[in-house]
Order: C-alpha cells, then structure tokens, then sequence
C-alpha cells in the first residue's frame, strides 16, 4: 500500500498547533533528551479547537473533524461529525490505542501515526498490510502525567528512533481535548468490531460518523463513562463496502454495540458491575449505536441498531433511565 504520510502529516498539524499555543491554551516543552511534549489538558486548559487538532493528530491527517449539533431523540448534543476516505488507514494504524506504554509507574495507550512507524502491534499490522519510515514520530497518549526522558527512551527504542525524533501529545480524559479526541473515534470502534468480527476492514472504501460531546467530567473514571456513551447510545456510522449484500446484512446486525449482552445501562454501572475490571466487559461491546452499511457493488444499504436517548442521558445528565 502507497506511503500515506501519516507521521508527516501529524507532524505538520502538531508544528502549527504549537504555534498557536496561546490561542488553543496549551503548552509545548522539550525534555532533556530531545523529545516534545504538546499538553492539551493536563497543566493546561486546552480546549475545543485543541481537541479538533487531537483528533487529526490521531488519525495521521487523513481523518476531517469539525462540531455540529447531534440529535438523540428529544435531545441536541454539540457532536463532532468524522469522515475519512482511508478509513483503515487513519483509524486501525494510526487512530486506534494500540501500543501499550508501560515504563516504571507510567503507563498510558498509545494511538497516532508512529504506531505504523513501529508496528510493534504485528499481528494487526500485518492484516492492514501498511507500514511507513518516518523522519519523525507522533505518538498521542491519554494521560494525566507527562511522559519522562525514560518514557520517550522507550519509545524510540521500540521505534528505532531517537528521543529528539518524536513528539508526544498528551491529554487527560477529563479535560475538554482529551473528550474530543475520544469520541471522534465512533467510526474507528465500528471498524474496530469489524475486525474483531472477522471482517477484512481494508475493504472499507470509505466511513463517516457522528456523536455527541460529553460534559467535561470531573474525574477520569466519569470521563471514561461518558465518552463510551456518546458513541455507545449516541454515535452513528456509516461505511461504504466492497462486499457482497450476503456478507453485509447479517454483520449490520452484529456490528452495533446493542448487539453485546452487556449493553444497556451507562458505562460507568456496566464498569461497576465488572468490579472495575475493564477486561472482563465484553470487547464487542464498544462499537456505535447504529450503523449503515452500504455495498459498493450493489448499491443496497443494511440498517442495524438504534440511538439511546434515554440511557446517553442518564450518562450525561445524571438522569434516571
């Protein structure tokens, strides 16, 4: 597959982010040892438009972001809307949080477009069948602390980079970038389960998807639960396939996250159900709402599940169901 420049492209939006750093509230240092770190969230306010820049960042520049107001039955949520025309690209080797970050007390996931660069996630990398060489690496963490000079000597080891080569961009999850960011990623969750299910997603030509932004929340943990319930119960997919209408129509039924036996209630109560222990809910859970998929060689579109107005808005309101 051609070199779609992910990493140069991050790297392009993070060089102009920086310096608009008082503008979007956000901050850019430099660690001893080379590496740059651009705060949207943590010792900062960051804020929406720094939250739009996140998301490109995540999706390597190939992903477009901007605000509209989404309907959830009686309801209207500011949304971000999503598109992409390299939806495996953008989403499964650059957007996904697929790195696992874990040096002394740290650990954060790794998303954003070094992760093609390395490929230290094999198995999937081999399935996308992309990979590029970067000059320099964009690596998004959602964490509340800063990486350290042995956190980015981890990192370009693993990237047969040096410090100096990468850019870290941070976030918490209750901070209004680190909101943004996460529910931008409603069509990589559909593309996710696709894969999950077996399904080949480089075959999807090109995807695009909505979904509420949540309240900033007061702490991680609420974040977390409001963030899956925007794409959960609010967010909507729609992807055009090469394949078949046999292949489709019963994965437009297995696709949404309705289809999960866990879905239902607000994510926090399902994680509290679990005993905290995000492993044991079940991973097909995370997808959208509703989905669209459309075959590209018969032109017929399957239909599968369906908005949760009433469950999004005991999340975000702190209503009762």
């Amino acid at each position: 597959m051609d070199d779609l420049r992910l990493n140069a492209n991050a790297l392009a939006i993070a060089d102009d982010v920086e310096t608009r750093s008082d503008e979007l509230r956000i901050a850019a240092t430099t660690l001893a040892g080379g590496a740059r770190i651009i705060d949207l969230g943590i010792d900062v306010l960051g804020g929406y438009a720094a939250g739009i820049a996140m998301a490109e960042i995540c999706m390597g520049g190939l992903g477009h972001i901007n605000y509209e107001t989404v309907r959830v039955g009686p309801d209207d949520y500011m949304g971000v809307e999503v598109w992409t025309d390299h939806p495996a690209i953008a989403c499964m080797a650059s957007q996904y949080a697929g790195w696992a970050i874990q040096v002394d007390k740290f650990f954060a996931m790794g998303s954003g477009p070094l992760r093609a660069h390395a490929r230290v996630e094999k198995e999937l990398f081999a399935k996308l069948k992309y990979e590029e060489t970067a000059s320099d690496g964009v690596l998004v963490l959602e964490t509340r602390a800063h990486p350290t000079d042995a956190v980015a000597a981890w990192v370009a080891e693993r990237a047969h980079m040096k410090p100096a080569q990468l850019t870290f961009v941070v976030a918490p999850t209750a901070s209004t970038a680190g909101c943004v960011q996460i529910v931008a990623r409603v069509i990589e969750t559909g593309l996710h389960k696709l894969d999950a299910l077996g399904f080949d997603v480089t075959r999807v030509i090109h995807a695009s998807g909505s979904a509420p932004v949540p309240p900033q929340a007061t702490s991680d943990l609420k974040a977390i639960g409001r963030t899956n319930d925007c794409i959960l119960y609010g967010g909507q997919a729609r992807f055009l396939v090469d394949a078949p209408d046999a292949e489709l129509e019963p994965l437009a039924a297995k696709l949404p996250a309705s289809a999960s036996p866990d879905y239902g209630t607000p994510f926090v109560e399902i994680f509290n159900a679990y005993k905290g222990d995000f492993y044991k809910i079940d991973p097909l859970l995370f997808s959208p709402a509703e989905v669209w998929l459309t075959s590209a060689s018969t032109g017929r579109t399957f239909h599968g599940g369906r908005l949760n107005p009433e469950v999004l808005r005991a999340s975000l309101l702190e209503t009762k169901p």
